[in-house]
């Protein structure tokens, strides 16, 4: 596969569709405060929201793959990019919070139809899997990057309600690029109902096996401590270590500026040493992070521990390859879809959660929790690793 071939084509405008809804969603925590203040609500309240909008998002994987085995990739990517921009733009004219609340949930629930079934897609394209899906993950951190830059700077400038807007403004040029360069490809199940495929014995056998159930408790652990981050490290920033909007918004971007930079290599890297040892040597660097997070003073140990942070939470470009080795071909899409559901379900709470804890406790207390975490799927993947070595040693034996 090269950049410049039609495999490359396909890989970059699936990047560009994850970045721009992700860009949708990362544009209200640079706000929050702002948003705050209009419906005169605590963070609590605002982690609720955003909670909404994740668990939205988490929902939306199982019924993308197995929409998309019926009516191909195309059009389900197409719909999640197109239904990005148009709640993007209801968001911004929220009149109260109720609406608010509601709209986070739509919007996370249509960008949420996007990432399993581009995954799929380009596991069908190319044998490189590992690579590819390093670089279409790192859509997100770049979005990551632009996206509290320039919701900030438009926020201040113009208001929230037009800070949200930029999903639309994001979302409605990737639309024509995926339909001029993703082909239509015939659909795996064309002639079987998606509403006959839930049936609970067979997902449950998938989940059940040793492998993805162990992938799937590891995802959601990450995914808790991600959203978290997502969600209020800018207000960590402002209220921990009394750093202004403008330098907790740097610092925000550099996270997500080092999540980009370092899961296509993380993605290259479990395809050599494997999937495990990759997120391990990730997840080590982040237990250092985020207790630097809190506990490092100055603005360069803050640069350090934002690096860290960035570097562990690009965990997701070695574990999700992971489950795709252990998942037929014709389980893929719907496949990867279900286990995306439970472990995004699993570790949706990570918004509120976090935001009523540094309501209580304070953003010392809930960002030292985020560490602990940590520690704890370190510890699981230093097992697993162990163990997979001692079972190859004995097949080897034997």
């Amino acid at each position: 596969m090269t950049l410049w071939s039609r495999q490359g084509a396909v890989l970059g405008t699936c990047t560009l569709a994850f970045f721009a809804t992700m860009v949708a969603r990362l544009v209200i925590s640079p706000v929050v405060p702002s948003i705050s203040d209009a419906f005169a609500v605590p963070n609590g309240a605002i982690g609720l929201a955003l909670t909404g909008m994740w668990l939205g998002y988490a929902l939306s994987q199982f019924p993308s793959g197995l929409l998309a085995d019926r009516y191909g990739e195309r059009r389900i990517i197409l719909v999640a990019v197109g239904g990005t921009a148009v709640a993007s733009t209801l968001l911004a004219f929220a009149s109260s919070y109720a609406t608010f609340l509601v709209g986070t949930a739509v919007l996370g629930t249509v960008a949420g139809l996007h990432y399993s079934v581009a995954t799929s897609l380009l596991t069908r394209t190319t044998d490189q899997i590992g690579t590819a899906i390093g670089i279409h993950t790192a859509g997100a951190p770049v979005a990551g990057v632009l996206a509290p830059m320039a919701a900030g700077a438009v926020g201040a400038w113009m208001g929230w309600r037009w800070a949200v807007a930029l999903g639309t403004a994001f979302a409605i040029p990737v639309v024509g690029l995926v339909i001029y360069v993703v082909r239509v490809r015939p659909p795996v199940r064309p002639k079987q109902s998606v509403w006959g495929r839930f049936k609970m014995g067979p997902l449950v056998d998938l989940l059940r096996r040793p492998p993805i159930a162990r992938t799937v408790i590891l995802s959601a652990v990450g995914m808790f401590v991600w959203q978290a981050t997502a969600s209020f490290l800018p207000t960590f920033f402002v209220a921990h270590h009394g750093y202004s909007e403008a330098t907790a918004g740097a610092l925000f971007s550099a996270y997500f500026l080092v999540q980009g930079a370092t899961q296509p290599g993380l993605g290259a890297l479990s395809d050599r040493i494997g999937r495990d040892s990759a997120a391990s040597l990730a997840i080590a660097v982040g237990i250092v992070g985020y207790g630097l997070l809190v506990v490092g003073t100055g603005l360069t140990m803050a640069v350090v521990s934002v690096v860290c942070a960035g570097l562990s939470m690009g965990w997701g470009a070695a574990l999700m390859p992971k489950f795709m080795d252990h998942l037929d071909e014709h389980e893929r899409s719907a496949g990867f879809g279900l286990v995306r559901t439970v472990y995004m379900v699993l570790g949706a709470s990570g918004s509120v959660v976090t935001g009523f804890v540094a309501d209580a406790f304070g953003w010392g207390v809930a960002f030292l929790g985020l560490a602990l975490l940590l520690v704890g799927m370190l510890g699981a993947l230093v097992r697993f690793t162990w163990r997979n070595r001692r079972a190859q040693k004995a097949r080897v034996v034997s």
